[in-house]
């Protein structure tokens, strides 16, 4: 049963923004994009587009939207993640979608249900009428926000079974529509101190798993994060920061253990293992020096950067759209991280792009520009229709 497509970009926005689709990881829900997931599926069935569902084990399903003009013309790829982060702390109504003030309000609609409904409603125009010189798809991604399931199981195992390769990626998310051409990429530790468990009373009988942590925590920051000295001239600092603490079970009982979670930001072209070198030579160092602490390094998810070497053949395409549009072209770098670098990694050239301000995403009253949103279904219709060569 085909969903009759919303009157504007702005309408669309709102249907999507009232869908709740906070990460699973976060809400513990499982798929909980698959509303939003059906509903879009929907539209595009609505519009005689083509549509895959790809399932992300443990996720739900990324999809796959296609518009085919002819088998040899090349292929876009635009892709756009539909979970959020958490609602929690927000001081408006995450999903009321209000509009006031020239701009919409709630969560997602910044990062990244804006960049997702500008792609759709532009490829909707674009397909409404002449010229069509490209082949169009677009990936409504899943579970970005944690651990960005849904891009790496599209780029590791159904990228080679679509039919087709894309000559180059749009990555959706906000940036002012300024091409962002590298970024930096995220590596996530663990680190574990084990004590002995007494009671309150009688301290001297166990071994504080907290005490010894503390003594981690002044140790890594004071010799492994004050060390991070990677830079790159478009994205900025190599960073890392100790970001989540969690000890003990009961106020009378002595913590047996502790852990901490530690974020990391690598530039383009900084060794990853490197990176866990130096930590665990530090957490070695410390055990050396004080037996009593016993620590453990956990390695989890990663996500490396993006280069600007790996899209430097496609980036005059998009210049030539954004000059026409007379907008700035000179490219930028970011120090988050985005699906484009799984893409690249892939093989595929990709460049994030999108309208809205970045900064808006994540806050406690997140909204898009309604001028930013309409623009952005301008600029990727325009790109729809540029001169592509295959790759």
């Amino acid at each position: 049963m085909s969903e009759s497509f919303p009157e504007s970009v702005d309408a669309l926005l709102q249907r999507m923004v009232r869908m709740d689709t906070v990460n699973g990881h976060v809400s513990g829900r499982t798929a909980p994009e698959a509303e939003l997931t059906a509903y879009l599926e929907a539209l595009a069935e609505g519009c005689f587009f083509q549509t895959r569902r790809l399932p992300v084990p443990g996720c739900g399903d990324n999809l796959l939207v296609t518009h085919q003009v002819h088998k040899d013309r090349p292929w876009i790829l635009f892709d756009s993640h539909l979970d959020t982060v958490d609602v929690k702390a927000m001081t408006i109504d995450p999903f009321a979608a209000e509009i006031r003030d020239g701009k919409l309000f709630g969560r997602g609609a910044c990062d990244t249900k804006g960049t997702g409904a500008a792609m759709l409603c532009a490829l909707r125009d674009y397909a409404d009428k002449p010229p069509q010189p490209n082949n169009i798809a677009i990936l409504f991604s899943v579970s970005e926000e944690v651990g960005m399931d849904g891009i790496r199981r599209f780029a590791q195992h159904d990228l080679n079974e679509l039919g087709f390769k894309p000559a180059l990626a749009v990555v959706g998310e906000p940036t002012m529509l300024r091409a962002v051409v590298a970024h930096n990429g995220v590596m996530r530790f663990t680190v574990t101190t084990r004590g002995v468990a007494a009671h309150s009373s009688v301290p001297h009988m166990g071994k504080s798993a907290i005490s010894a942590m503390a003594k981690v925590i002044q140790a890594i920051e004071s010799k492994w994060v004050s060390a991070i000295d990677g830079r790159h001239d478009l994205t900025g600092k190599a960073v890392g920061s100790i970001n989540l603490i969690t000890g003990g079970s009961q106020i009378n009982i002595i913590p047996e253990r502790c852990t901490i979670e530690i974020d990391r930001r690598t530039v383009p072209g900084e060794s990853e293992q490197a990176a866990i070198d130096a930590l665990q030579a530090v957490l070695n160092d410390l055990q050396r020096e004080d037996t009593s602490v016993e620590a453990e390094l956990d390695v989890g998810t990663s996500h490396g950067a993006l280069s600007e070497t790996s899209n430097e053949s496609v980036l005059p395409i998009f210049q030539d759209v954004l000059r026409a549009m007379d907008l700035p072209t000179e490219p930028l770098g970011a120090p988050f991280c985005t699906h484009a670098a799984e893409l690249a990694r892939a093989g595929l050239p990709s460049i994030v792009i999108g309208p809205g301000n970045p900064y808006p995403a994540h806050t406690k009253d997140e909204y898009i520009d309604l001028d930013q949103l309409r623009l952005g279904v301008e600029f990727y219709k325009t790109l729809m229709e540029a001169s592509v060569s295959e790759q």
